[in-house]
C-alpha cells in the first residue's frame, strides 16, 4: 500500500538497529536510499556514507557524498536517526563535561548539522523524520544527558515543522525500549524480562516495530501529518 517508487531518502545511523530497519524498509517501498554510518558500514544492498555528523564540515560533506550518491535531483526523505546512549547509570552531579558534550555532540548537534545541510536539497513535497525517544518526554534519571539531547530533538522537530511549511513535513518517532546493541547492557542478567514486565504489550519492540511507524510518516499517507510525535513503546509511557 505505501508506494514509493522514485523517492529519493537519506538514512542517517543506517548501519545498524533502526536506521537499517527504516533504510531496508523504505528500498523494500520502492526509494532509493543511501545511509549514514560513523563506526559500522551498512551490509549490502545499503549502500553508504561515512562520517561523524556531529562534525558540522564532516556533515556537510557527507549529504554533500549523499546527493552524489542519489544520482541529483534533489532529496525527498531524510531520516535523522543517528545517536547514543550511554549505558552507565550516572547522576547528573558526577557527569563528566565529556560525556554531556559527547551525547549532546552526537545526538543534538549532529541532528542539526545533518538537517541544515540537507534541507536546501529537499523537494517540494519531501519529508523530514528524527528519531527521539520517550526519554525526551519524560526524563530518564541517571541519562539527563540523554533525555535532554532527545527533548531537544523534540522541539527542533516542532520548530522545523513551522519553519518548513507548507513545502516540506517534519515529524518524530519517539521510541521506547527497543532490541538494539545500545541496550544489551540493561537487558542483561535478567533486565530484559524485568523491563518487559512494565510494558502493557509484554514485549521489547524490534527494530522493524520502530521502522513502520518511520516508513509511515515518510508516505503520502501521512501527507497532513507535520509537528507530531508519534510514540513506539508499547505502552509503556503515555505521552501525547
Amino acid at each position: 500500500m505505501i508506494d514509493l517508487a522514485g523517492k529519493r531518502a537519506f538514512v542517517t545511523g543506517g548501519g545498524r538497529g533502526i536506521g537499517r530497519a527504516t533504510a531496508l524498509l523504505l528500498e523494500r517501498a520502492g526509494a532509493r536510499v543511501v545511509v549514514g554510518y560513523r563506526d559500522r558500514k551498512p551490509p549490502p544492498p545499503l549502500v553508504g556514507v561515512g562520517g561523524d555528523l556531529g562534525d558540522a564540515s564532516t556533515a556537510k560533506r557527507v549529504v554533500a557524498d549523499v546527493m552524489k550518491g542519489l544520482g541529483g535531483g534533489g532529496l525527498d526523505i531524510l531520516v535523522v536517526n543517528h545517536g547514543v546512549w550511554p549505558p552507565d547509570d550516572v547522576p547528573l552531579a558526577k557527569m563528566t563535561d565529556a560525556q554531556w558534550e559527547g551525547t549532546r555532540r552526537a545526538n543534538l548537534d549532529g541532528a542539526m548539522y545533518v538537517c541544515r545541510a540537507a534541507i536546501p536539497h529537499l523537494a517540494r513535497g519531501g519529508t523530514i523524520v528524527l528519531v527521539s525517544s520517550t526519554a525526551g518526554q519524560r526524563g530518564e534519571a541517571f541519562h539527563a544527558d540523554y533525555a535532554a539531547t532527545k527533548g531537544a530533538v523534540i522541539a527542533l522537530t516542532k520548530a522545523l515543522a513551522v519553519e518548513l511549511a507548507p513545502h516540506v513535513t517534519v515529524n518524530c518517532v519517539a521510541p521506547g525500549w527497543v532490541d538494539t546493541e545500545m541496550a544489551a547492557k540493561p537487558y542483561a542478567d535478567g533486565g530484559r524480562k524485568a523491563i518487559e514486565q512494565s510494558i502493557p504489550l509484554g514485549r521489547v519492540a524490534s527494530a522493524d516495530d520502530v521502522a513502520g511507524p518511520i516508513v509511515f510518516l515518510c508516505s503520502p499517507l501521512a501527507r497532513h501529518i507535520t509537528g507530531e510525535i508519534l510514540n513506539v513503546n508499547g505502552g509503556s509511557v503515555l505521552c501525547g
